[in-house]
């Protein structure tokens, strides 16, 4: 056993419990194993080893077996509290407090050990919780997804509100200004500034106390624009979030501040109206919807997931895969049989080579919509796909729809059209016999390790946030 260790601590107590019992001093139990009292103090404080001979002789003077002397549970439920207390004042976590430790002397009752170490266990939950390990990341994001499937990825309370905070900021008809959106910010009480300092860890930072919105001077790359940034800050204050107290609630708040974003930059009631005029005249194309509210490809195609089954009674799926194949993010409701691994989760699964998402990478000419229809184990689906861009590699998005609806959509002509029996191996996954013969053996790749999947989205206030970095930027601008 290590000197401070739960063992060591364990045993220390059930040495003062059995003494408590024998009505013994510590220097008589000292007297009789031949130690002082002082020295039989550290052992019960569990910061002395004690020798195979003096338990031996601990155990003779207060009348117990051995095994009942180094027995791992606590002697009571007061003891129990005082290791754990002891413990959790020994965690990294509660040295990051910066406070002192406290010693459970007699003068602290049952009942408020209780409460302190009540209090240590929601301190260590929360902060575990608030770790976003690769598994927790992945639980959270399917059950989302499983939980959105059944909402038809709509929900109706933001799109009322959004529908009533951009009529309130004076905006008619046509793409959200800026102007209109600092209008809507204005009247939370909030001042839009933008800045060059942001910390890299954030897209914005809103200073409650001064009522400022901190907005980086130009778009992010991956289609982050300033109007949605700033949407999506105020957001937060709309919904009247608080501090996310697990993983799954922070991705909670941020899939509503997404989609109040978007339910801004594409109100329900004209987004519908135009969508519904291009489903009568059979030319539905995220291409237009996209370009009539200036918004990116992605953020067109996510907002038409958010109506197409409530308003527009269809069924559909939406896909972001990166250029190496791997599912970035996705949504279904038609049947489309998306890969998944043994948990059901789908991020970084690789979708088949022969879907559009991946073959449109293939093509030279990538400014507009690629068309494809795919025969699969759940039927056929017709897709449009495009492809983009950002800084560290590129991406495709994909809206598809079962066949018997890609009647509504421009596209729905195309001649190209493939089969996939992924998840069968024998589809795109397993080489063929004779090269897979030449090679087996022979090959070492080294493979390219995406650090992402093995590191934790550090712990701060906001998963991923650099608190220090935020408060350090704070005060920086609260004295201009």
């Amino acid at each position: 056993m290590k000197a401070g260790s739960p063992d060591l601590a364990t045993l220390g107590h059930r040495i003062r419990h059995f003494r408590g019992e024998r009505g013994m001093t510590l220097d008589q139990l000292g007297a009789a194993v031949g130690l002082a009292g002082s020295q039989l103090s550290l052992i019960e404080n569990g910061k002395r080893e004690p020798k195979l001979s003096t338990l031996d002789a601990l155990a003779a003077a207060l009348e117990v077996d051995l095994a009942a002397l180094l027995a791992r549970e606590a002697p009571s439920r007061r003891a129990a509290l005082e290791l754990e207390l002891g413990r959790a004042q020994s965690s990294p976590l509660y040295a990051s407090l910066g406070i002192p430790t406290i010693k459970p002397g007699r003068g602290i009752t049952d009942e408020a050990l209780e409460a302190i170490v009540g209090l240590h266990r929601e301190l260590q939950r929360r902060a575990s919780e608030a770790i976003a390990t690769p598994e927790e990341a992945r639980r959270a994001n399917t059950e989302l997804r499983e939980l959105m499937r059944e909402r038809d990825n709509s929900l109706p309370e933001i799109e009322q509100l959004a529908e009533e905070r951009v009529r309130a900021s004076g905006h008619r008809t046509g793409a959200l200004t800026h102007r209109e959106v600092s209008v809507m910010a204005e009247q939370l009480g909030f001042q839009l500034i933008y800045v060059n300092d942001l910390p890299g860890s954030t897209r914005s930072i809103t200073d409650i106390a001064n009522g400022r919105i901190y907005l980086p001077p130009a778009s992010i790359p991956g289609g982050h624009g300033l109007r949605s940034m700033a949407l999506q800050a105020m957001a937060h204050r709309l919904l009247g979030h608080e501090r996310p107290n697990s993983y799954a609630e922070f991705l909670w708040q941020r899939l509503e501040i997404n989609y109040f974003a978007a339910a801004c930059l594409m109100p329900r009631e004209a987004s519908v109206t135009f969508l519904s005029a291009a489903k009568k005249e059979k030319r539905l194309a995220i291409e237009d919807f996209r370009d009539a509210f200036g918004v990116t490809h992605e953020a067109a195609a996510l907002r038409f997931t958010n109506l197409a089954t409530t308003h527009l009674d269809m069924t559909l799926h939406f896909l972001r895969v990166a250029g190496d194949g791997a599912l970035l993010k996705g949504y279904e409701n038609d049947g489309l049989p998306l890969p998944t691994d043994v948990t059901g989760s789908i991020e970084g699964q690789w979708v088949c080579k022969k879907w559009s998402a991946r073959t449109s990478f293939e093509h030279t000419n990538r400014t507009t919509e690629n068309y494809q229809y795919t025969d699969t184990p759940a039927g056929t689906f017709w897709c449009a796909t495009q492809t983009g861009r950002t800084d560290a590699a590129e991406f495709s998005i994909t809206v598809g729809v079962p066949f018997n609806q890609a009647k509504w959509f421009r596209g729905r002509e195309t001649t190209v059209r493939a089969v996939s029996t992924c998840p069968d191996d024998a589809c795109c996954r397993r080489a063929p016999d004779g090269l897979a013969e030449r090679w087996a053996g022979r090959a070492w790749p080294s493979a390219r390790l995406h650090a992402h999947v093995l590191s934790p989205l550090p712990s701060g206030t906001f998963p991923g946030v650099d608190d220090a970095e935020v408060y350090e930027f704070l005060e920086t601008h609260a004295e201009q």
